[in-house]
């Protein structure tokens, strides 16, 4: 398709006078600070589960596992962020960084959304910490934040910038240098600030406030769905796909889904003010919940259809097995052992994070 036809808005610096006077109040934990802090404990994947290519994996604990109201989408890794130096971490922590969106109660409306980073190194506890998705409210004087009711579908983490998709709008930019510290106490239902001193978060101890807002425009035709987002280091760029239905679906597009690639800044992590999309793709496929690209290959991951679907423009496409309730792809560089394909799964009771040999998926 005609790539000059999407373009992307960049506004990194929307949130920056509120941001300042919400650090000032309560201060900020680095990621490091955050691990150390870390409090559920992920577990092994359950022998029954299996995939091809198998590699590695894990299972939240028992109660984010079987949580009838939170539900994990997307995922990104601090490979993503800083690449294959230093074994991929940041600040200290090689990571799989997981998106959720939460429902008001078991089927209810979203009602706020979250991250979690989860220890993935050997010199570390198997351990995890959620850190809430808020967007800066108030005034400067009396700085304030909100929940953010968004389904968080796909998250991409690159240098200290984490992206998260916005299903009618593009995404939500994050500064990971930026956690703010909040009163862990209060009910679950209190969310902001109630004193001069006092902010509470839904029991959480930290959260992570939005900086900016990079926006989807088409020129013609329907504008996208950012249904799943993920990095490709190579290109340097952000590839997101759509979830549509070949019929009929009330709450989704019944049409063909499309794929677009939109380029990062000439040597930054950070878009342009405005971006003119580098590629875009009509597929064959539907029901797509997850996309990954790199060195000029795509994935697709279908949570209806069970399918992994593999496509390069000279090799044409290829289709393989694949789990239910499949989220977002990751791509995982390794300067030393093979490629990874990280992914994971929302289905209530068996939440499992999981990595799969690249190569055993259209190989390359």
């Amino acid at each position: 398709m005609s790539a000059s036809e999407y373009t992307l808005t960049a506004d990194y610096h929307r949130f920056d006078t509120l941001n300042s006077a919400l650090v000032t109040a309560l201060g900020t934990s680095a990621v490091h600070t955050v691990m150390e802090n870390a409090n559920h404990d992920r577990q092994a994947l359950p022998a029954s589960f299996s995939v091809g290519g198998l590699s590695t994996g894990f299972r939240f604990d028992d109660g984010d596992n079987s949580d009838c109201q939170s539900f994990p989408q997307g995922i990104t890794t601090s490979r993503d962020a800083v690449g294959t130096a230093d074994s991929g971490n940041y600040d200290g922590h090689q990571l799989v960084l997981v998106s959720w969106y939460t429902k008001d109660g078991c089927g209810g409306a979203q009602q706020r959304s979250r991250i979690t980073l989860v220890d993935w190194d050997a010199t570390y506890p198997n351990t995890y910490r959620k850190i809430l998705l808020v967007e800066p409210a108030g005034t400067a004087a009396a700085p304030d934040f909100k929940d953010i009711p968004i389904h968080a579908g796909g998250v991409s983490w690159y240098g200290n910038y984490l992206y998260v998709a916005d299903t009618g709008h593009g995404m939500r930019v994050f500064d990971m240098r930026k956690i703010l510290n909040t009163d862990p106490g209060g009910t679950a239902d209190q969310i902001g600030r109630q004193s001069n001193t006092v902010y509470y978060a839904h029991n959480y101890a930290y959260v992570l406030p939005q900086i900016g807002t990079v926006t989807s425009q088409t020129t013609s035709g329907t504008n996208l769905v950012w249904s799943s987002v993920s990095l490709d280091r190579v290109s340097k760029s952000i590839v997101m796909t759509e979830y549509t239905c070949q019929s009929g679906c009330t709450d989704y597009p019944n049409r063909p889904p499309r794929a677009v690639r939109f380029p990062f800044a000439p040597g930054a992590t950070t878009f342009a003010a405005t971006t003119t999309a580098g590629q875009a793709l009509q597929l064959p496929w539907y029901n797509l919940n997850g996309v990954a690209s790199h060195n000029g290959r795509w994935w697709f991951n279908s949570s209806g259809q069970k399918k992994l679907y593999y496509w390069t423009p000279t090799a044409g496409p290829a289709t393989f097995a694949w789990v239910g309730g499949g989220e977002s792809l990751s791509y995982w560089e390794d300067s030393t052992n093979p490629d990874l394909l990280w992914s994971l799964q929302e289905t209530t009771g068996g939440r499992n994070v999981f990595a799969v040999t690249q190569a055993t998926y259209g190989g390359g």
